[in-house]
This record gives C-alpha cells, structure tokens and sequence, in this order.
C-alpha cells in the first residue's frame, strides 16, 4: 500500500448515523465511539487506524430532527460511502500556496469545530470546496492547532490494509495529487471512487 504517511483520517459519510454505525460494528466486531456534534447539523463516530489516523463515520445529527446537510453529499445520500480523506501538513496555508502554484486550488483555510460527548470543544482548521455531492479522492488539509489529535484519545483499532483511488483519467488525479505534495495508490475505473480495505476481528472488511 502507497499512502501518504501525513493521513489524518478517512470519511465514511453515512444517511442515518445510528444505523451506520450498528452496520459498521455488525461488519467489523469493532463499535465506533461517538465523537461529537458539529455546527450545521452533523456528528460523527470515529474509530482508530493507528495513533496517528482515524475513520470517522459522518451522518446526520441525531439529536437535530430533520438535519440533510449538505456536508459530503448528506443531503441526498441514500447509502455509506467512503466520500473523503485528509492529510495533516506541517504547515496547512504553505500546503495551499504551494497546490495553488502547481495548478491544483484545494480550497480557502477555514475554522470548524465540534463539542465532543463530555463537552470538551475541539476546535481545527481545514481546506473548504464547494462541492459537497462530490467524491473527494484528492484530500483536504487539516491542521488541529493546539487541539489534542483525535487518535491519541484511546480509540477502538482497526488497521488499514489498502487505500485507493479510482477515476476516469488516473494521470489527471496524479497531478492533482502531486500539486499538493501527497502519495496515493491510483488506478483507472469507470468512476471516481475511492476504495479502503480495513483488518478487522472479524476479517477483511471494504469500504468504498
């Protein structure tokens, strides 16, 4: 497997959290840990890849009745997909002069934030594109600041055994890739797609 050693995490976007998460667990033997709630109506489960790198399951907010977002497509979302990835630069606005220099524009640098179930506010910065229906197989950057990295809070395991890309023109995804200075597996398919296969305990498990 090729992928960059910078990953922060995944993105499995999800039409009913709940559920998907049941679904995660019933796949996997491994219950994801409720991570917390973000403004605009989503919250997350996450899951550990290592102590630098996480799975987060992004869904509706159960607690926010009627909540589509738009985020990663939720809003017409009727099945999990694996929608997106990040990378953490060393320094995350050189990161986006630099794309932007190589032709590739990942997006202005914004604040998020989310409160997390014991009330704690984890507070981050991240590249932004107007494209929230969009499988995202080049990755947005992510800088925590002074915010303690999800993965060092004792989260449940799993391994990442293989992480691609696919898309139409391959070379294309490359250069977009390249730009921002980051190593992915890619192959050509017929649509744009990206494709994670997970050691679990109870064997191999694929997300795309």
């Amino acid at each position: 497997m090729t992928v960059d050693l910078r990953l922060d995490h995944l993105v499995l976007a999800v039409p009913d959290l709940l559920a998907g998460v049941a679904e995660f667990a019933a796949r996997t033997g491994v219950t994801p840990v409720a991570g917390g709630s973000h403004p605009g109506g989503t919250a997350n489960h996450l899951v550990g890849l290592g102590p630098t790198a996480y799975l987060e399951i992004i869904g509706p907010d159960p607690a926010v009745p009627g909540a589509r977002p738009r985020a990663f497509g939720l809003e017409s979302l009727a099945e999990p997909r694996l929608a997106a990835w990040a990378v953490r630069p060393g320094d995350i606005d050189a990161s986006v002069r630099q794309a932007r220099e190589h032709g590739y524009d990942p997006g202005d640098v914004q604040p998020l934030s989310r409160r997390t179930p014991a009330g704690t506010l984890l507070e981050w910065r991240l590249t932004t594109r107007d494209d929230p229906a969009a499988i995202r197989p080049v990755p947005f950057l992510i800088d925590w600041g002074t915010t303690g990295h999800p993965a060092a809070s004792g989260l449940p395991q799993l391994g990442l055994a293989s992480f691609t890309a696919f898309g139409p023109d391959p070379g294309a995804l490359r250069r977009d890739l390249a730009a921002l200075g980051v190593v992915l597996d890619v192959e050509e398919g017929p649509e744009t797609a990206l494709l994670a296969v997970l050691d679990t305990p109870l064997g191999p498990v694929t997300l795309r």
